[in-house]
């Protein structure tokens, strides 16, 4: 069953702290707001900006972009090009990779990869006081975060 952007939207915004904004024309999810209530502090929080972006949705709303190492990703491209990608020329200098929500196998797997792009972005005090997030999914987490 293929994942959609409704199923990024409802997953993405479960996620402690979590809120959507557009940008660039596209939904984007975001974790460490400006109310500082989500654990965001100092410039985030002062700035009145929306936090850290973990995800974004295609405006076609077939893939997303998610937060990675950049280490981590032609190994991941190598292992499932079907499902991750990158646009040379875009996304060749950013810790960032595409994922093809066709390609998703389930909620869960979709899960572990928002989750673990969650985890890179959120701010280190809300990370911490949700430590049950650390565990990998039953896919296991997309990166070593």
């Amino acid at each position: 069953m293929a994942m959609t952007a409704e199923d990024v939207r409802k997953i993405a915004l479960s996620l402690p702290g979590s809120s959507e904004k557009l940008a660039w024309g596209m939904p984007t999810f975001r974790v460490g707001g400006a109310d500082g209530k989500d654990g965001a502090s100092g410039a985030a929080a002062k700035s009145g900006k929306g936090g850290k972006i973990f995800a974004a949705l295609a405006d076609d709303d077939t893939s997303i972009g998610v937060k990675c190492p950049r280490e981590d990703r032609e190994e991941l491209i190598a292992a499932e090009p079907e499902k991750f990608f990158i646009r040379p020329g875009h996304d060749d200098n950013y810790a960032w990779l595409r994922v093809r929500l066709a390609a998703v196998e389930d909620a869960a797997e979709l899960r572990s990869i928002l989750t673990d792009s969650w985890r890179q972005a959120a701010p280190k005090r809300l990370a911490a006081a949700h430590p049950e997030l650390d565990r990998p999914g039953p896919k296991g987490p997309v990166t070593a975060g």
